[in-house]
């Protein structure tokens, strides 16, 4: 039997040959049982006399050539080996000719054999098959998974098709509708939902991509390699208790040691490995991946691959965005700590076997086997925003910088309420909406990933009311037509849209024939576009509108201010207050931000710093004491009264509305700050020798160079640190800390 330096692996030779493997590693577990009755016939004619023991050699000959090809290379083998045998079977032959020079054996001998070779044999045979389940099931589901992912993009792909489909069916309606400037208004609304769901589909489709070659280029080849670990482990098992029996065999026939040595020797030539490579040998065949996923256009709107980046497409993206930004670091830093005792485990998986620790090497593959499942789903989870988020990135570049995210919170609203967005009415006494906690923003389920980014803050109850007026305003004038098309709505009856071209002629014949003759037929003396004249302006007066009833915010049920009463109840005892007398720009961990001529609530008073904690809305934080003006005694809580006009500058100027129409007054410059006690400095390392990253979850390092430390070691070994943006493990033995 050859030698090999690196033996070949099934995940890397046999590619997506599971069943036919996991059938051979069944045969041989089923061997087992054959091996262990072998053993027990063996201990009742041991009693016997030689005639017996020849027999029974004679009988298992018989039943080995019944079964050397389908142990040898399994039950459909794409090459036949002739006659040859594996190691294993080799092996066996070895034993069954000693066997037969064994002709004299007694008792004492039949009870060893049963209680030291066949009862282990028996357990071993039931652990093997319950392992070699669990890679079945485990196939099972990673096939499922991978079905459900392409069925997932089918699904993406039908809701895709049914918003063209209903793109469609608006612009037609927008030909015969009578109020055509509402018509129009819709057909641009859905277009943005139709190049939403577009985005969303190339999205699945990169995702089940990804998800498809991790499913053959990663998990299938990773469980092979877990089966044929399980058949080389049976082996391995299988040797040690022959040679347990060949140990018996030489103290108890000593005018046969030497017949019983040799076949010792010949046991310990069985690698485990080598029956695996005469599988791979004569099951090698070729294996062709399955083409990517691709776009394909809806069949009743023609489109290409290109993500659509207008702005509302924008706004979506960024919500997408911000969501697998949010979840990606965290998946990152479980993946590589679950990879972490998955290599711990494999350790000491090798120690057993090298024999250097005492455990049962059953329960700690069971334990390997179940903490690879756990990181799997882990990874699926990463892999998934990890994709969404490059691929994002790759087309508008990382929307998220600077935009100001709402604070939603899934709510029940039990008195009418509209959405912020769309200016619709929130049905529904389950949580069928958001709020926002900072300033009230109000949106459906639906709309909530077409919310731009534009919170301004915390805002007064005042505040609140003033900005949920702009806001239904706002949203009310998608409801409400208007006299002339917006500027982004093509003139009636051009039927063109800006981000496709030549939509009609990419439909079929059949189809732009019959479009054609509906455009014609409804307006047999229409002129060009650029030719029609521009209606004059009605000479009477426009019909009045009646404004929307907005409902007032839920003050009813949510408490807007700390301190103020609900439902009722007294309020909390009055605070000592204070106003600011220079506006204050937090520079440090614990400052808060406020502006010049805010009251504000004093919690904690100067202790000899130079600083006291405060109360400004909802924010807490710390301020210099010579900013504020402390006053003689509590007064009662003022924010209902606040004006808007003392609320902290919006950092968004592109929200749509105003907030305040005084003209800002030139800020006064506020004394010297005390440095504060105890403040938060950033902390820098220094690598101290050259290190290469093992993954995407770290950093590679040259010596002397500079890192931000975020994180120190909290006791595995690995600290956090940041440089260019990217926040990624390093060894914290490899790095020093080093001042400014």
């Amino acid at each position: 039997m050859a030698e090999v330096d690196t033996p070949p692996t099934f995940g890397a030779e046999l590619k997506d040959g599971f069943k036919p493997a996991s059938a051979w590693v069944a045969n041989g577990i089923a061997w087992l049982d054959d091996i262990q009755s072998f053993y027990r016939e063996r201990s009742a004619i041991e009693k016997e006399h030689s005639a017996k023991l020849n027999a029974l050699a004679k009988k298992y000959f018989e039943k080995k050539n019944k079964k050397s090809t389908s142990l040898s290379v399994g039950d459909t083998p794409s090459m036949t080996p002739g006659s040859l045998e594996n190691a294993s079977l080799t092996i066996w032959t070895t034993q069954l000719t000693t066997l037969e020079l064994q002709a004299a054996e007694h008792d004492r001998f039949g009870n060893e054999l049963v209680h030291q070779v066949a009862d282990p044999l028996k357990t071993y045979a039931a652990k093997f098959e319950e392992l070699r389940k669990r890679h079945n099931e485990y196939a099972a589901k990673l096939e499922a998974e991978r079905d459900a992912s392409y069925a997932e993009l089918r699904k993406v792909k039908g809701k895709y098709d049914t918003v063209c489909q209903e793109v469609e069916s608006k612009r037609k309606k927008s030909e015969s509708s009578f109020d055509k400037a509402k018509a129009q208004s819709n057909y641009q609304q859905q277009l943005h939902e139709m190049n939403n769901a577009k985005n969303t589909y190339l999205i699945a489709i990169n995702v089940t991509n990804k998800q498809k070659a991790n499913y053959y280029h990663e998990y299938v080849p990773e469980l092979m390699d877990s089966l044929q670990d399980l058949a080389e482990f049976r082996t391995m098992k299988l040797n040690s208790l022959w040679s347990t029996a060949a140990s018996l065999e030489t103290t108890m026939l000593k005018q046969c040691s030497t017949n019983v040595e040799h076949l010792a020797q010949e046991v310990t030539r069985n690698l485990p490995h080598l029956d695996s490579m005469m599988y791979i040998q004569h099951n090698m065949g070729s294996f062709q991946e399955p083409a990517d996923k691709v776009f394909e256009p809806s069949p009743v709107w023609h489109d290409d691959d290109v993500m659509v980046t207008d702005e509302p497409a924008k706004v979506y993206l960024r919500n997408v965005l911000n969501k697998s930004k949010g979840q990606l670091g965290d998946l990152r830093r479980e993946v590589d700590k679950k990879r972490r005792e998955i290599e711990g485990v494999k350790r000491i998986k090798q120690r057993v076997r090298e024999g250097t620790e005492q455990k049962d090497e059953v329960l700690v593959v069971t334990q390997l086997f179940a903490m690879q499942e756990d990181l799997h789903q882990t990874e699926r989870k990463r892999l998934t925003a990890e994709v969404e988020t490059s691929t994002i990135t790759s087309v508008v570049g990382d929307v998220t910088l600077g935009a100001k995210n709402h604070n939603f919170k899934s709510q029940t609203f039990k008195i009418p309420t509209n959405c912020d967005l769309c200016g619709e009415r929130i049905w529904g006494l389950s949580a069928k909406g958001f709020d926002c906690r900072d300033c009230g923003y109000t949106c459906h389920n639906k709309c909530e990933m077409k919310v731009p980014a534009e919170c301004p803050g915390e805002l007064s109850k005042e505040e609140r009311k003033k900005v949920k007026a702009e806001r239904q305003t706002a949203a009310g004038t998608l409801l409400t037509p208007t006299s002339n098309p917006p500027d982004h709505v093509a003139e009636l009856p051009d039927l063109t849209r800006s981000n496709t071209t030549n939509t009609m002629n990419s439909l079929s014949s059949g189809y732009a024939a019959s479009a054609h003759r509906s455009v014609s037929g409804s307006a047999p003396n229409m002129r060009p576009p650029a030719e029609e004249p521009t209606p004059p302006e009605p000479s009477g007066p426009r019909p009045v509108r009646k404004s929307r009833m907005v409902a007032p915010p839920p003050a009813a049920y949510i408490s807007e201010l700390p301190g103020s009463s609900v439902n009722g109840l007294p309020a909390k005892a009055p605070e000592q207050k204070g106003k600011m007398l220079y506006t204050f720009e937090a520079n440090g961990e614990g400052e808060i931000s406020i502006p010049e001529g805010r009251d504000i609530a004093i919690l904690e008073p100067d202790d000899g710093s130079g600083w006291i904690k405060v109360r400004a809305g909802y924010k807490e934080g710390i301020v210099p004491a010579t900013y504020v003006e402390v006053s003689a005694a509590p007064i009662a809580a003022q924010h209902s009264g606040s004006s808007i006009q003392n609320r902290p500058s919006s950092t968004y100027s592109n929200s749509g509305s105003s907030i305040g129409t005084a003209t800002p007054t030139p800020k006064k410059k506020g004394p010297a700050v005390a440095p504060r006690r105890g403040a938060k400095k950033l902390k820098y390392v220094v690598a101290l020798y050259d290190y290469t990253a093992q993954g995407d979850t770290e950093h590679s390092m040259t010596e002397g160079e500079r890192f931000v430390l975020v994180k120190e070691d909290p006791g595995d070994g690995w600290a956090e640190v940041e440089k260019g943006g990217a926040t990624k493990s390093v060894p914290a033995s490899y790095v020093q800390v080093v001042a400014d």
